[in-house]
């Protein structure tokens, strides 16, 4: 049998041709067939005599069928600067891993991206540069990597998202930012445009762009920390939130990592879930929750707080929980007495996956109680007091005491679990006040 043609990949910046490698000449003269985008296409002289083939829209959907229909031809894929930075080689890795009709070796010859002529033209370190890519996804992704004295580059998705991107650090507090919009980087027609969020009126230019932030924030806008537990304030809510004490609790109990999957039952305000997923950017979280205004207020908060990616499911658990991807971690912060929900979530995770439940009421915490003592794990009560006027002093008001149990599901059954627990109670409907108020 024989052996598949590799599938190169070349990187190609506005510098176009004159800008190329001697390899990565080699591999676009010997290709049969070009694919790329119009303009990477037009950038290619008459001398590349492959079969020029533009990218349709959507592109991934159509990537399995464009290598299937070249199978057996030497294929070469144009990219923009280095295919592997948010780059067409990325998703060709990943097509190709999952459907083996069209997998093949993969050739790759990048260029400098446009984030290392970008740094190179400001004098910035690359590793001390946050990096937020806008094409195709929502500007309010750039809300998390705000943070006075930042500096941020946005890859643009054309020639409106500076003005966007001005817009978005209005709202947010950092109008006073510096803004530099640098065009065709490499090119002939290479530009800086720059002023500040606050007072920016240039016209949009070129579509290929990136944009350079020097973060500065208004001395009365909100600060919002790295760590767990952003101030109560920064959420919009109607008291269904876990308060800012017990979510920093909370969250170091379900201990997020790159990748991984919550589910948020009973989302209320979505507090957790958008914090589990400020924890890192590949973090992935659904958000249950059965009454349809909150479930809104949920995606808004999401929204507003740079984590717009969180998908909200608008219905009751555990009926709502059918047919979403395993998590590595659950987080009960409502509705924990609902019939077969604590079975429901025990069973979704896998070996060594974490779940967590908090309560105020009795009833909940005798349930938690009686798992605790099945599955072990730890049970703790978390009780904070907040200063208050008393007359002419100042005294403590105690919040209402949070019952919290947390568990990490074993790779089998222990023997703490030989008797397990009675299925979740069924009361006529369900208690209220399972999440903090």
């Amino acid at each position: 049998m024989t052996a598949p043609l590799p599938l190169s990949v070349v990187g190609i910046g506005a510098d176009g041709w004159d800008g190329l490698s001697p390899a990565a000449r080699r591999e676009l003269g010997a290709a049969e067939v070009l694919i790329g985008g119009a303009r990477q296409l037009a950038l290619l002289p008459a001398e590349c005599v492959g079969e020029r083939v533009p990218w349709p829209s959507p592109l991934r959907p159509a990537v399995p069928g464009l290598l299937a229909a070249h199978a057996g031809r030497r294929v070469c894929v144009l990219a923009s600067g280095d295919p592997m930075f948010y780059g067409i080689g990325r998703t060709l890795t990943e097509v190709m891993a999952a459907d083996a009709a069209v997998r093949q070796p993969l050739r790759v010859v990048p260029h400098p991206s446009s984030v290392a002529y970008a740094c190179a033209r400001l004098g910035w370190a690359v590793e001390d540069t946050e990096v937020v890519t806008l094409v195709g996804r929502p500007a309010e992704n750039l809300v998390r990597a705000l943070y006075d004295g930042g500096r941020v580059l946005v890859l643009s998705a054309g020639a409106g998202t500076p003005a966007e991107v001005a817009g978005l650090l209005r709202d947010r507090g950092f109008g006073p930012s510096r803004m530099r919009v640098l065009e065709q980087l490499g090119g002939v027609r290479e530009r800086i445009a720059e002023g500040t969020a606050a007072g920016w009126d240039v016209p949009a230019g070129d579509p290929l762009n990136v944009i350079a932030l020097d973060c500065v924030r208004a001395p009365d806008a909100p600060r919002l920390p790295l760590v767990p537990g952003l101030p109560d304030d920064a959420y919009e809510h109607d008291g269904q939130l876990t308060k800012r004490h017990v979510r920093a609790a909370t969250l170091a109990a379900l201990a997020p990592g790159p990748g991984e999957l919550l589910w948020d039952i009973g989302g209320g305000s979505g507090s957790i879930a958008v914090e589990w997923l400020r924890a890192h950017r590949s973090c992935r979280a659904v958000s249950v929750e059965r009454d349809a205004v909150r479930a809104a207020r949920i995606g808004r908060n999401a929204r507003a707080l740079g984590v717009p990616a969180l998908r909200v499911v608008h219905g009751a658990a555990p009926a709502a929980l059918a047919g979403l991807p395993t998590p590595d971690a659950v987080f009960i912060g409502g509705g924990l007495t609902a019939p077969g929900l604590l079975d429901a979530c025990w069973d979704a995770l896998p070996p060594g996956g974490r779940l967590v439940a908090n309560t105020v009421t009795l009833e909940s915490e005798a349930l938690l109680t009686e798992w605790y003592r099945c599955h072990g794990g730890e049970l703790v009560r978390l009780a904070v007091a907040h200063a208050v006027p008393v007359g002419g002093f100042t005294g403590w008001r105690q919040a209402m005491p949070v019952t919290q149990w947390s568990a990490v599901k074993p790779a089998r059954p222990g023997p703490q679990e030989a008797a397990a627990p009675a299925r979740s109670q069924d009361p006529s409907q369900p208690l209220p006040g399972d999440r903090q108020p």
